[in-house]
């Protein structure tokens, strides 16, 4: 039975003629659950609820310019001619991989700044991050982007007319079930920077299959450049895996 279902708009509310956005509402609830959820989690780890506050208010606006700086360089051939529109967030335009490499970035200078662990800060912020991730991905169905190739399957959603394959309730729904698979784990990891190494051996994979359904994907060979940066960081979180693990036995052994 067919159940089709095509998005109501881009507007959640408008007050004294400002247009407040489904998109807005969305990535903000995410970022602040995660933020909220990584505070009250961070003694579990040894760190300071006050550090996370500090390590947030550096990657959350950071991460939201990485993740427009990314887009826009990846579409570079539209901005060119609409250079006005660079700035203009509202209507859509984030790239989760941009976000996370700005996000690692200020989180790793902050970490070295107050002279706390890096890895810890990784493992306590990344589930929590996957729960964002899962909450914001709703944001592309109201502003009917990121959507994928035509489907007949039941649970289609309608743009143009068209049945397509609701990528973002997807990825929506396996970043939530990551945030659920780390976080079973988040009070019995083996070492160091295992939560996050799971995060990237989960998440790029599920990227990688969506990725390959989405229509407005821009290519590297003949791979979409998502996909590209999905084995990039999945050969890099093995690489992390094995190395932290090794590291960790040796340091036990060792009584280091």
């Amino acid at each position: 039975m067919e159940v089709s279902v095509t998005s109501p708009g881009p507007i959640a509310i408008s007050i004294a003629g400002f247009d407040i956005r489904w998109y807005g509402i969305l990535i903000a609830s995410g970022a602040l659950l995660a933020l909220y959820i990584s505070y009250k989690r961070a003694p579990i780890y040894g760190l300071a609820s006050e550090d996370v506050l500090d390590i947030a208010l550096g990657i959350l606006p950071l991460g939201i310019l990485g993740a427009r700086i990314y887009y826009v360089i990846f579409n570079w051939s539209y901005y060119s001619d609409s250079p006005s529109e660079i700035f203009d967030i509202r209507g859509g335009g984030l790239a989760i991989h941009g976000g996370l490499i700005f996000g690692f970035i200020a989180a790793y200078a902050i970490c070295k700044y107050k002279k706390i662990s890096f890895i810890n800060v990784a493992d306590l912020i990344l589930p929590s991050v996957a729960l964002a991730q899962a909450i914001g991905r709703w944001g592309n169905f109201f502003n009917n982007e990121a959507y994928g190739t035509e489907t007949s399957l039941p649970w289609a959603i309608i743009i143009d007319g068209k049945s397509v394959h609701p990528t973002f309730l997807y990825e929506s729904i396996w970043c939530f079930i990551i945030f659920i698979i780390l976080s079973s784990i988040f009070n019995h990891r083996k070492f160091p920077g295992q939560v996050a190494c799971l995060y990237g051996l989960l998440y790029a994979p599920e990227r990688f299959l969506v990725e390959g359904l989405r229509t407005d994907s821009l290519m590297i060979g003949f791979l979409r450049q998502a996909q590209v940066i999905s084995i990039v960081i999945f050969i890099v979180s093995i690489a992390l895996y094995v190395y932290l693990w090794k590291r960790n036995d040796y340091n036990i052994k060792n009584n280091l």
